[in-house]
């Protein structure tokens, strides 16, 4: 954060909340993936209807944080590298071991870094520009192109040609054809504008007038979670993976 800019906790606490529920929603994927429960399945599938609720309080709390970044395009260089090495690792070294159907391309990392990257070189035009008008702009840019993955804009008034959907090139836009599948994936179309809605209420945080409550300390745990969420992002799922496979090496030779 720039100096003199007073802690707001209570983003820390929703961006801490919003990657356990992440991590919450992977164990079970993880669970039918590496232990072959279905019932693991079913849980992530049931979850998956709250996704775009934990998802959108993190990407929106990361665009409020631009403003408050003493940087904000070197750290999305560092979060959209971070990103490119964990699609490195899923498509290119996990298959060479045996582990497939786990690939990602373009996850929420690489979303979110070139989000940064976009904000930051326009930083000087998001300053000048009124901060509600740019909300409302926000908004319904992310509303009407929600649906760019089905192929439709406004919710099926318009329909996107085919033409755009006959290549995995343009996948980070949102574009893809019907071989492209991602263990993670957050085009940048409809998440940019997410990212900078919260771009505009970072106006508020800088300006130390969000709500008294938002600077008052409620949970160190969720804050010590949102203040490391790339290493958290980046570390849970060797994690998991590696409980997952002890857990199946139990059952395989003590069960």
């Amino acid at each position: 954060m720039k100096e003199g800019t007073k802690r707001i906790y209570l983003l820390d606490e929703l961006r801490g909340f919003a990657l356990v529920c992440m991590v919450i929603h992977h164990t079970f994927f993880d669970i039918g993936f590496i232990l072959h429960y279905d019932w693991g399945y079913r849980i992530f599938n049931w979850l998956c209807l709250f996704q775009p609720i934990f998802w959108g309080i993190f990407i929106i709390i990361s665009g409020i944080c631009s403003r408050l970044s003493r940087n904000t395009i070197k750290r999305g260089f560092i979060v959209f590298f971070a990103g490119f090495a964990i699609s490195i690792v899923t498509a290119v070294i996990m298959p060479m071991i045996g582990i497939v159907g786990a690939e990602i391309y373009f996850g929420i990392l690489s979303c979110l870094g070139l989000s940064m990257i976009i904000t930051g070189l326009f930083m000087p035009l998001i300053e000048k520009t009124n901060v509600f008008l740019g909300m409302s702009i926000c908004t319904v840019l992310f509303v009407s192109t929600y649906s760019i993955s089905k192929r439709i804009l406004l919710f099926g008034l318009i329909k996107l040609p085919d033409f755009l959907y006959t290549t995995n090139y343009f996948s980070p836009l949102g574009f893809y054809n019907n071989n492209f599948q991602s263990a993670d994936y957050f085009p940048l179309i409809p998440w940019l504008f997410l990212f900078l809605f919260g771009a505009f209420i970072g106006k508020f945080a800088k300006d130390g007038a969000f709500p008294k409550g938002a600077y008052k300390s409620r949970s160190k745990f969720l804050q010590k979670v949102g203040k490391n969420s790339l290493w958290v992002y980046l570390l849970h799922q060797p994690i998991l993976y590696a409980i997952m496979y002890v857990i199946s090496f139990i059952q395989l030779f003590f069960i």
